[in-house]
């Protein structure tokens, strides 16, 4: 829906209830419905014995109330003006006029989470949830700020709609929202949905979308996340060493490494050597120099993470940064291997199964790109599947001391 109609909006009178008037102090405004020529040729023209019997029956109210006989004249031209008679001219114009505008639902992208968002704090777990929520929260909010002030903002709240002026619009946390709230860009064919939780302020930002990615890319660049226990965090990618720092043999490697990221959907690169031979360093300046600019979002997962994560399927290019793999997806045959499901998780990112053995009807996962970044001390521990062909694209030994 555009929003040529948006500015059509007049004030009517004031709701007497305590929350309409503090509505109003914040500065909404009552949003009453406007005769539409185009809705109304629509409801002539599909459902013109429904608009008829509703005239008719509108009228009828009018003249019974103006021929009363034992009244005054005037005393009958109040009478229209009751209740009653308010009532059926009331439900007469809301059947010829267009409602008020709301999300268009059937758009296939929606993002959703309630804010702020809360972390609770446990001993038993790495607090997934809370640091994808918190990802999820800023990418919206970014979101939210490239698209500027929205072409309409509304409220419907106990059986009122309100409007509020967008030359007026701060920002949303300043927002006063006591019911469920609508915005809407027409240029970017974007809604915001804002429900109003009670639970000390929170409330349910949801974007709905034609097509969100590209504006989620932006919102998202440059964004890293760290889940390794109580050290989770979302931030930004660093590296504390330029990719043109390392030995040149590991630079014309990174360059085979480049490349590939930019021919795959989805890569997955193994990195052995001793330490301080700078492979975690180098899957940090990779990251930082190439995946970054490309529009990735870096991933450092560690090993209770690895065990329990799936990469938001919202983002469209994902990089999986796992340090120590033969720690991690050891040898099955060990009985360290057979007390958890780490090996089987890691081959099942390696093998895309978590991502393109089902695609659904919108095809999210299938244009989903993935690089993943590993780095052992040795291939002798891992277990066997995870050097078979397909798994592993690119391999390397570092062996120049660097750190």
């Amino acid at each position: 829906m555009g929003s040529g109609n948006f500015n059509h909006y007049e004030d009517s009178p004031v709701n007497n209830s305590p929350q309409g008037k503090g509505l109003l102090g914040a500065g909404w405004r009552p949003l009453t419905r406007q005769f539409n020529w185009d809705y109304f040729f629509h409801l002539a023209s599909q459902d013109s014995w429904e608009l008829m019997q509703k005239f008719m029956s509108a009228t009828s109210d009018i003249a019974d109330a103006m021929g009363r006989n034992q009244y005054t004249w005037w005393a009958n031209l109040l009478n229209v003006f009751s209740e009653d008679t308010r009532y059926y001219l009331d439900e007469f114009w809301n059947y010829i006029t267009p409602e008020a505008p709301l999300p268009d639902y059937r758009y296939k992208d929606i993002l959703s989470v309630e804010a702020p968002v809360v972390q609770t704090v446990s001993r038993d777990a790495i607090p997934i949830d809370f640091v994808l929520n918190r990802l999820q929260e800023i990418t919206i909010f970014k979101v939210l700020d490239l698209l500027g002030k929205p072409d309409l903002i509304t409220q419907y709240f106990m059986d009122r709609s309100y409007y509020y002026p967008s030359v007026r619009f701060i920002n949303w946390e300043r927002l006063e929202i006591m019911g469920s709230a609508y915005a809407y860009w027409s240029e970017a064919q974007v809604w915001l949905q804002i429900d109003y939780l009670g639970r000390g302020g929170r409330r349910r930002y949801t974007l709905i979308a034609n097509n969100i990615t590209p504006l989620v890319t932006k919102a998202t660049y440059n964004l890293a996340v760290m889940l390794s226990g109580y050290q989770s965090r979302v931030g930004q990618v660093h590296a504390e060493f330029a990719i043109r720092s390392f030995p040149a043999d590991i630079q014309s490697f990174t360059d085979r490494v480049q490349q590939a990221i930019l021919d795959s959907d989805q890569l997955a690169i193994l990195v052995q050597g001793e330490p301080g031979t700078g492979k975690t360093a180098w899957t940090q300046a990779v990251a930082r120099e190439i995946l970054a600019p490309l529009g990735y979002v870096i991933f450092i997962l560690d090993h209770d993470a690895v065990e329990n994560f799936v990469p938001p399927s919202y983002l469209e290019r994902i990089c999986l940064i796992i340090n120590e793999a033969d720690n991690l997806a050891q040898n099955r045959a060990s009985l360290v291997a057979q007390n958890n499901s780490k090996t089987e998780h890691i081959l099942s990112l390696l093998d895309g199964t978590l991502y393109q053995s089902v695609i659904d009807d919108a095809g999210v996962h299938a244009k989903q790109k993935l690089v993943v970044l590993m780095t052992c001390n040795t291939t002798e521990r891992l277990d066997p599947a995870m050097l078979r062909k397909g798994r592993v694209d690119l391999m390397y030994d570092f062996v120049h001391r660097f750190v």
